[in-house]
């Protein structure tokens, strides 16, 4: 805990109407380390991280099933996560919420000229040039630098290769993606049990290939298969109720077999 000495605290009932100031005062109040509350003054950028990212996958399964009302919901859970952060980074003399708005309110008027700033040009390759020549200022010179490590697997892979085809290499068409598969796919049954999860690796790093190839995002296109999945299989234990643990295989696919059809 830093030792930057902290504000008094603020009468939430006074902040009317509720905005961002009300809930930046509720976070302070939660952070204060004499008053506040025991599990969030004793969080860090790295304990809240893993909730940050939670609360992101939670808007976008509210998105997924059109449910406006959870959407609200997780969008100000999501909100929450970014007032922690900055608080955090306000308690130990980094930066405050004021900083974090007034940069992504700069970036967005540096990457749009034509809107903001009278450029004669715009669009998405220029905002491309932008991030490039954005990254470079930072020190990141080569082209993959910046891909968060942080992101899910499949959308990083998918960033990777985006990044990699911008200078060239990349297959002219979907069909060398597709045969890549292929050779991976035979190096995964070629493999030893040393060497099997790398080639699983490749294998799927593959995949994902294809998919960008053919404009799918490997992504939503996986989390659709997992929706489809888990609707199937709830609809199998539906239909067979208490019994369903102790059927055959075979009598499970039968159940598989009707739940695909329904």
């Amino acid at each position: 805990m830093s030792d930057r000495k902290l504000p008094p605290a603020i009468d939430l009932a006074a902040i009317e109407p509720p905005g961002i100031e009300r809930l930046m005062a509720i976070m302070a109040r939660l952070r204060d380390p004499v008053t506040g509350c025991e599990w969030d003054t004793v969080q860090t950028f790295a304990t809240i991280a893993p909730y940050t990212i939670e609360e992101a996958y939670e808007v976008a399964d509210a998105i997924e099933r059109h449910d406006m009302p959870d959407l609200k919901d997780e969008l100000g859970d999501l909100l929450l996560q970014v007032i922690f952060h900055s608080r955090m980074a306000e308690e130990a003399g980094q930066f405050d919420l004021a900083d974090v708005i007034a940069g992504i309110c700069d970036k967005m008027e540096r990457r749009h000229p034509h809107i903001f700033r009278g450029a004669a040009e715009g669009g998405h390759h220029l905002w491309e040039q932008i991030k490039a020549a954005e990254r470079g200022s930072k020190g990141a010179a080569g082209a993959l630098d910046g891909v968060a490590i942080g992101l899910p697997a499949l959308t990083r892979a998918e960033k990777l290769q985006k990044r990699a085809a911008r200078t060239g290499f990349d297959w002219p068409d979907p069909s060398g993606a597709r045969a890549k598969i292929d050779e991976e796919l035979a190096e995964v049954e070629a493999a030893d049990d040393a060497t099997r999860a790398e080639e699983i690796g490749d294998l799927l790093f593959a995949v994902v290939n294809w998919s960008r190839k053919l404009g799918i995002d490997p992504e939503a296109a996986l989390r659709a298969a997992n929706a489809k999945f888990e609707g199937r299989f709830r609809a199998m234990e539906a239909e067979a109720g208490d019994a369903f643990a102790g059927l055959s295989l075979n009598a499970k696919e039968e159940l598989w077999v009707a739940a695909k059809r329904r």
